[in-house]
């Protein structure tokens, strides 16, 4: 047998990487390792993700344009762009709707003392009074009431000025509630595609240029289109073999990220169990949720609707990406993974990888939309605050919407879940209670839109004919 065939596949390789990352981790805050962990170990996860963000931009620029310019019908693209569109509408729905449905049976928030729930729905109603234009949800007064009179003098000040980083996320969130509704619409076009490109920051309007000039190139005759379609093919090749090189090192790299995620947590391993002991049902509930879109309702779909892809077979292949989201909590910086993955392994045309993933990495959240919806749910059962089915609707409603301008960046999800606490009428500076546990469920839910992403990128490729079912890696065959 040859080397190759001994060798661990990648995914295996990560996921010991990631492993002994978390180990190490520990061991390190035990013995007081953190600030070596931080200042030797942790730089290196940094580099991955910079090699991983600037890969990102460039291949969906050359991707993009390699793939539109070669269709030969280019209502092909608005029907495959209707369809992608509609797949992340849907499947951000299911996932709101499903986190809604585990929060409401579950009840985490019910799971506090008594006792701190009644003072916590007391300090929800001095903010009632405190800020126009709020009501309280439903008929009840705890500061009117007798029989809780004894704890009006344990009221504390609400988390509105305790943590500048919280302040500065309600900010940026009321700045975007003021936005024109169509605002993305205008944010999608470029005033300055040089300036787009090299900020790094609005992928939507590189994705709109890179659409707009694939188009034209299919209008202009061929024997000047043709060398411009290689030139961007060639990039493109380029890009996914850097992607390729880089991915032989990733289990390393992933070691140093893990590791140094969790030294910044706590600097003891009581610390870090704390943070989770603290809002324990709250994590289980958005973990199972999360869980439950990654191993059943995704992997079900694809299976169902393309039925020679194996539910193994897909987990099997997509692994990587899903192991790079974990680490990096971003989907931006595991877009060239995602590609790499679906078109290797998933055998996902060019046309369709290229042309879809750009868009799930920027307009389809399912991960985050459904941790918003069980959150608000959560923190209005700590206050004792009944939303009511019409309350809950609007929270599904806001949560797609703010999914789709949510930023493919860690924790860019607190910002879109300030907005859906206000749609509700709730303290946005609430976020305050559940933000420990924040950068560990993001990075699950970053997972959750990978995997969204590859999931519809697979339905679309099998609907337009665009994969080759018959050379899909199977995990049952030696490679």
């Amino acid at each position: 047998m040859s080397k190759a065939r001994k060798k661990l596949p990648l995914h295996i390789q990560i996921i010991i990487g990631m492993i002994i990352g978390i180990i190490y981790a520990f061991i390190s805050s035990y013995f007081g390792w953190n600030s070596f962990t931080r200042n030797w170990i942790d730089p290196f996860g940094t580099i991955f993700l910079r090699l991983l963000k600037f890969m990102a931009l460039p291949l969906v620029l050359f991707s993009i344009i390699s793939g539109v310019s070669s269709l030969s019908d280019v209502s092909k693209l608005g029907r495959m762009g209707a369809k992608t569109i509609g797949f992340y509408l849907v499947t951000t729905i299911f996932a709101i709707s499903l986190g809604l449905f585990l929060v409401n049976v579950i009840k985490p928030g019910s799971f506090m003392d008594d006792e701190q729930r009644a003072k916590n729905r007391m300090q929800y109603e001095l903010w009632v009074e405190a800020t126009p234009g709020v009501e309280l949800k439903d008929n009840l007064n705890f500061l009117e009431d007798p029989k809780y009179d004894y704890l009006k003098a344990d009221l504390k000040d609400d988390f509105e000025f305790k943590d500048d980083s919280i302040k500065d996320k309600i900010m940026s969130a009321n700045q975007k509630k003021e936005e024109s509704p169509l605002v993305f619409l205008v944010n999608m076009i470029p005033d300055n595609i040089g300036a787009a490109i090299s900020s790094n920051q609005n992928m939507l309007q590189v994705i709109f240029f890179a659409i707009f000039f694939g188009i034209t190139l299919l209008f202009i005759p061929e024997d000047k289109a043709k060398p411009i379609k290689a030139f961007f093919d060639g990039m493109n090749e380029i890009f996914l073999k850097m992607v390729d090189i880089l991915m032989r090192y990733a289990p390393y790299f992933v070691f140093a990220l893990l590791a140094g995620v969790i030294s910044k947590m706590a600097d003891t391993p009581a610390e870090v169990f704390q943070i989770f002991k603290s809002l324990g049902t709250y994590t289980i509930v958005v973990t199972i949720g999360l869980l439950l879109m990654i191993f059943v309702v995704y992997p079900t779909l694809v299976s169902s609707i393309v039925r020679k892809v194996k539910y193994r077979t897909f987990l099997r292949n997509i692994s990587p990406a899903q192991l790079m989201a974990f680490s990096t909590s971003s989907s931006a910086a595991t877009l060239p993974v995602t590609i790499d993955c679906l078109e290797e392994n998933m055998k996902v045309s060019k046309n369709v990888a290229g042309f879809v993933l750009p868009i799930g990495a920027t307009v389809n959240m399912d991960g985050t939309s459904m941790y918003q919806a069980i959150a608000v749910i959560f923190l209005a059962q700590l206050h004792m605050v009944d939303l009511s089915f019409t309350q809950q609707l609007i929270i599904v409603l806001t949560a797609t919407l703010a999914s789709i301008g949510s930023a493919a960046v860690p924790s860019a999800g607190l910002i879109m879940l300030i907005i859906v606490l206000q749609s509700v009428g709730l303290n946005p500076a609430w976020i305050a209670i559940i933000f420990p546990v924040d950068r560990i469920l993001d990075m699950i839910r970053t997972t959750v839109n990978v995997t969204g992403d590859a999931s519809v990128t697979t339905i679309i490729a099998y609907s337009e004919n665009e994969i080759d079912l018959d050379s899909i890696n199977d995990p049952n065959t030696n490679e």
